[in-house]
C-alpha cells in the first residue's frame, strides 16, 4: 500500500541518517514524522543522495534497478545476516516448545522492490499509475528476500504475507512474487491482503463491509493477532519496510527493511 507522503518521508529519512539514510534495520520501535520549524533539507540533493544510496541505474530497457553493491545492497545482506541466524534459533526453540513458529513479510519493497516507480513519478504517487505498475507483476526482487523466505520454510517456519494491497491486486501479487523466486505458501489462507469491500470479522473493530476506518497499525496487527490468536501461530519475526508495518506487537523480534522513498503512516 501506498501514500501520498513521499516528500515528506525522505526527509524525514535524510534528516535521520544524513548521507547514509536508513542504513539500518535491526529491530525497531518506531519513528515519528518530520516536523521542522527549520529549512528541510534541499530536495534535488536528496534525491541524488537517494540515487547514491540505492546505486540507481537504468537497465538496457530503461527499467531504474538498484546495484547489487551499493550502501543499500549492503544493508539488506547485514540484516538478512542477522535474521537467518535468529530464525533458526528462535525456530528451535519454538519447535521444542512445541509451538508453531511463523514469519511474517510485508510485499512493497520489502519483497518486491517499487525503486523504478518512485524514480519514473518523482516520488509521487496516483492511485491509477501505481495499480497499473502493480498488475505489470514485473518488479523485481528486495535483494535477498525470497531467498529469506524460503530460508524461513527450509527451517520448519510457517511464511505469512501481510500486505496493503488490495484484494483486486492479488492475482498481480502471487505472479509477481513466484517470478522473483518467492513461490511459498501464496494462498489465500496465508497471503492477507486489503479487502475493504468484505474485511474479515477479526478487523471489526475498524471495519465493517463497505466502511473501512483501520489505520495501517490496525489492519497489520490485527492480522498478526488473527494468526497468533485464532490459527495458533507464534510470529518469531516480522519483515516491513515501514514502521506501521511492525508497529502494534503480536511479533517477537521486528525488521526494518530500508526504505527512503517513502512514509506509510
Amino acid at each position: 500500500m501506498h501514500k501520498p507522503l513521499r516528500i515528506a518521508a525522505i526527509a524525514a529519512a535524510c534528516a535521520l541518517a544524513g548521507g547514509a539514510l536508513y542504513g539500518a534495520g535491526a529491530a525497531t520501535a518506531g519513528q515519528s514524522t518530520a516536523n521542522s520549524t527549520h529549512e528541510p533539507y534541499n530536495i534535488g540533493l536528496l534525491v541524488k543522495d537517494i540515487d547514491t544510496y540505492y546505486g540507481t541505474t537504468a537497465d538496457a530497457n530503461g527499467v531504474y534497478q538498484a546495484s547489487k553493491d551499493s550502501p543499500y545492497a549492503k544493508d539488506l545482506a547485514r540484516i538478512d545476516s542477522a535474521a537467518r541466524k535468529y530464525i533458526d534459533q528462535a525456530a528451535r526453540k519454538a519447535h521444542h516448545r512445541g509451538e508453531k513458529p511463523a514469519v511474517v513479510f510485508d510485499i512493497d519493497d520489502t519483497l518486491l522492490l517499487s525503486l523504478d516507480y518512485e524514480k519514473r513519478y518523482n516520488y509521487t504517487y496516483n492511485s491509477a499509475t501505481w495499480a497499473a505498475y502493480v498488475n505489470k507483476a514485473d518488479r523485481p526482487e528486495v535483494f535477498g528476500s525470497p531467498e529469506l523466505v524460503q530460508y524461513a520454510e527450509s527451517k520448519g517456519v510457517e511464511v505469512f504475507y501481510n500486505s496493503g494491497l488490495s484484494e483486486a491486486q492479488r492475482t498481480a501479487a502471487v505472479d509477481n512474487l513466484k517470478k522473483a523466486g518467492a513461490d511459498v505458501n501464496l494462498d489465500a489462507d496465508h497471503m492477507f491482503l486489503k479487502n475493504t469491500a468484505n474485511p474479515p470479522s477479526y478487523l471489526s473493530g475498524c471495519a465493517t463491509p463497505g466502511t473501512w476506518t483501520c489505520t495501517t497499525v490496525q489492519y497489520k496487527s490485527g492480522t498478526r493477532g488473527h494468526i497468533e490468536d485464532d490459527l495458533g501461530y507464534e510470529i518469531i519475526a516480522n519483515f516491513g519496510d515501514q514502521y506501521s508495518d511492525l508497529d502494534g506487537g503480536h511479533a517477537d523480534r521486528t525488521y526494518k527493511i530500508p526504505n527512503p522513498t517513502y512514509f506509510v503512516s
